[in-house]
């Protein structure tokens, strides 16, 4: 029995928190352990399929913890590379990507990935 989820979902977290001028900049760690705490407890609504849900984080949001439910990585450097890089590594794989970049989009779909927008995991 294969106990890997049916679909691998890359969350862009800094397109994501700075998707709502709620304050984020003030506290880019912070803004980025409550997306990833909401992703825990609710994960991807409209999603039928089980997901493992990976959070890329970089800058000054970088050392958030993964919690049950959201691995957390940090991107070394540029975010956007390093989720290319992941979807790369998921070749094959159902992926789903959240976020609204634009160039962000274009890559990953070039390798094969799905795209949503940050309101589908936004309130």
């Amino acid at each position: 029995m294969n106990d890997t989820p049916d679909l691998l979902v890359i969350v862009d977290a800094a397109n994501v928190v700075g998707s709502v001028p709620d304050g984020w900049w003030r506290d880019r760690r912070g803004a980025a352990e409550r997306l990833r705490d909401r992703l825990a407890a609710d994960g991807v609504p409209r999603l039928a399929e089980r997901a493992e849900i990976v959070l890329v984080v970089e800058g000054a949001a970088r050392g958030v913890h993964t919690v049950p439910g959201v691995r957390v990585e940090d991107a070394p450097g540029s975010g956007d590379d390093h989720i290319v890089g992941l979807v790369g590594q998921a070749a094959g794989r159902p992926t789903l990507v959240v976020t609204a970049d634009r160039e962000l989009r274009r890559r990953v779909t070039e390798l094969g990935a799905e795209v949503t927008g940050p309101r589908a995991i936004r309130d």
